[in-house]
């Protein structure tokens, strides 16, 4: 059968920016092997596959698919789908819909712009947490090309964080570091592992444009990315580690993250954290997208 699939720039409103996302819609029928040769087939960080909601009063059930695995949360998939499915709902009022995961039910609120463009920001699912265990500095600048030395900044050190998807967190002492950084396969598993979710989000203070909070990267080689322009399950863990090590008083912070530079895909994503009595008590991922193409999948 055809099954229709729509492409989108995802944190950005400017086309030939951004992550690009695949969703295919109509994927009732597919398992998941299906989907996985899909998402390779495609060959963007993500896919995402619409079903019909297990509750009928969300809007719909999402799965996620990177060129090597599923995934049970992703920002951009999730971004991306809201601003479609409204899209696809017709209208230009702000709403809240709900998609289901497998983290869970995802809240949404999309705002329409125009026939191609909208945003979208959801609540996390679930608040970031600190994963046991530590890296070693060394190591990490091994598997990344630099100096030990341009690991580490403002009481900021490498440490796995996850709001449903782990990553490592590795702070870098300037944008140059960050620029200059190329996984080394010949380290990688050393340092990031081999289990779970393998993938290094680097980021440093120094931002390319001024009033941004930081500039970040992030590679997962051994799940079929070799650098993902824009990463918001990263940002959703990055908010834990940003609310415990970056000072900032209670109350509600809205923070930009610039990604996505250095692949010409440049990608801004919007986070924001709300704490009281020095804690993280709620964080939310925002951004925009913008369809790129429609067509159908004949399987």
């Amino acid at each position: 059968m055809a099954r229709r699939f729509v492409t989108l720039d995802v944190f950005t409103a400017k086309k030939f920016a951004g992550n690009p996302l695949a969703v295919v819609l109509d994927a009732d029928g597919l398992d998941a092997a299906a989907m996985q040769a899909i998402a390779k087939e495609f060959a963007l960080s993500e896919t995402v596959f619409v079903l019909p909601p297990d509750d009928p009063v969300n809007r719909a059930r999402l799965r996620i698919f990177t060129p090597a695995r599923e995934l049970p949360f992703a920002g951009h998939p999730t971004i991306g789908t809201a601003v479609l499915l409204a899209r696809l709902d017709g209208g230009t009022a702000p709403r809240e819909i709900v998609v289901e995961e497998g983290v869970g039910p995802v809240r949404c609120t999309v705002t329409p712009r125009d026939d191609e463009r909208g945003t979208a920001r959801f609540d996390l699912p679930r608040l970031p947490e600190a994963v046991a265990g530590t890296r070693d500095a060394a190591t990490i600048a091994a598997a990344l090309g630099l100096a030990a030395g341009e690991i580490g900044f403002d009481g900021f050190a490498p440490a796995d964080w996850s709001a449903g998807v782990a990553f490592t967190l590795v702070p870098l002492a300037s944008r140059d570091a960050v620029a200059r950084a190329t996984p080394d396969m010949r380290h990688w598993a050393a340092a990031f592992g081999t289990q779970g979710h393998p993938a290094a989000f680097v980021f440093s203070r120094e931002t390319a444009v001024p009033g941004r909070a930081f500039h970040a990267r992030m590679f997962a080689p051994s799940l079929g990315i070799a650098e993902d322009p824009a990463t918001g399950a990263a940002v959703a863990a990055f908010a834990g580690a940003v609310a415990r090590h970056d000072g900032l008083p209670d109350g509600t912070h809205t923070l930009v993250i610039e990604q996505g530079f250095e692949m010409g895909r440049p990608s801004l994503i919007m986070v924001s954290l709300v704490l009281r009595g020095g804690a993280l008590v709620t964080a939310a991922i925002g951004g925009d997208a913008v369809v790129m193409s429609e067509g159908r999948l004949l399987v």
